[in-house]
């Protein structure tokens, strides 16, 4: 871990964890990640706000040591997810007079998740306030960002804000402060993709309670700081808008070569009625990568061939994973090939119960595409060209 100075009388521990390639045992993280801690010194009382994983609890140990920290009154979680929780027993055994500070349906999580005396903890309401002296940091209960108990930390003198999950990223990296708007841009939009998305109405409404604070410094429990907070401010207003962008997301799987010719067809159609288009082969692609790209998408196409009666499991994992991060799309429809028969169609529609697109009809085609089917295609990208014109995302 190591030890940053993020204002006076107040630092950042931050587990660096470079090596991580999986979170959760299901999102890729191709740049590592990191488990940020902050100690808070007032003139009367210190606080800690969030532990790191257990994974790295002595270097957390380790850094309280090297700072002096001798008494800790209070352990704020925000969040009682075991990445930022995990060290919590072993704080409250190092600091047994300190207590922690949380939400009531925070407290009913740790409970369940560790082994805890219910008579540590200290319950807030959200905007209630806790002083340290000369510092007070002030509460906001953020429920489905993205657990149900979630809450963020104000600084209140410092106007910083300790957001938890919210504006994270998973990017290990060796600056505190972002120093590369571009880069941590990507990756801010992967993280939203991955976890903030599915709660992108709830966002909405915290977003707004957000907006009435001054904020100077945003700090993340994942990633580096920031301390431009209007870069990801701006970022997430536009994320978690109705809008959507000119763009045709296209997941697919080609078992013999049939489905893959259709979509190279399709996405040159597309391409040539001025339609971005983002095909990915599944069988190859990161799914985090996909999950970005469904953030601005208009319209997905789910292509696959036909395996026994239905799509390929890659085309299912994908169209789950779609439906399940919820974006934004406003069109859908399906394209592939199949042997025999089957009921591709009816499994994928069935699967889209979330993303409540307007679907367009589907092509399918028995074997390899010949010229029919290649009219189908232009027929389909007409459509979708046509859509996206009605909204306003190509001119009439």
């Amino acid at each position: 871990m190591v030890i940053r100075t993020l204002i006076p009388d107040c630092y950042s521990i931050a587990a660096l964890d470079f090596d991580r390639r999986l979170f959760d045992s299901l999102i890729p993280l191709p740049d590592g990640t990191s488990y940020n801690a902050y100690i808070i010194k007032g003139s009367h009382k210190t606080a800690l706000i969030d532990t790191v994983d257990p994974t790295k609890e002595l270097d957390l140990v380790s850094d309280l040591v090297r700072l002096g920290i001798d008494s800790i009154d209070y352990v704020i979680i925000n969040h009682a997810e075991q990445d930022h929780a995990g060290s919590l027993p072993m704080v409250l055994e190092l600091f047994p007079s300190s207590r922690v500070v949380t939400n009531e349906k925070c407290k009913d999580l740790l409970l369940h998740h560790f082994d805890l005396e219910e008579d540590r903890f200290i319950l807030i309401k959200d905007r209630e306030t806790i002083s340290l002296g000369n510092k007070t940091l002030e509460f906001i209960v953020a429920p489905w960002v993205h657990w149900p108990e979630t809450m963020l930390t104000y600084l209140r003198e410092d106007r910083v804000l300790f957001s938890c999950d919210l504006f994270g990223t998973h990017y290990a990296c060796s600056d505190l402060f972002i120093n590369d708007e571009k880069i941590s841009y990507i990756a801010a939009k992967r993280y939203y993709a991955e976890i903030m998305m599915p709660f992108r109405s709830s966002i909405k409404g915290h977003m707004e309670k957000i907006g009435e604070l001054a904020i100077e410094i945003i700090a993340p429990s994942h990633g580096p700081v920031y301390n431009n907070p209007e870069f990801i401010l701006n970022a997430y207003h536009d994320w978690i808008s109705d809008s959507v962008k000119n763009e045709v997301v296209i997941p697919y799987v080609s078992m013999h070569g049939s489905t893959r010719k259709m979509v190279e067809h399709l996405t040159r159609a597309l391409i040539e009625r001025g339609i971005t288009v983002k095909p990915f082969d599944m069988t190859v692609t990161d799914t985090g990568i996909l999950a970005m790209s469904l953030v601005d998408a208009a319209t997905i196409i789910i292509a696959t061939p036909t395996v026994l009666f239905g799509p390929h499991p890659q085309i299912i994992y994908a169209t789950y994973l779609a439906n399940m991060l919820h974006p934004k799309v406003k069109f859908a429809s399906v394209v592939g090939s199949y042997g025999w028969g089957g009921k591709t169609i009816d499994v994928l529609k069935s699967m889209m119960t979330h993303l409540k697109p307007d679907l367009l009809e589907p092509v399918l085609v028995r074997g390899l595409p010949g010229e029919a089917c290649i009219k189908d295609l232009d027929r389909l990208a007409d459509e979708i060209a046509q859509k996206h014109k009605d909204i306003g995302l190509l001119p009439a």
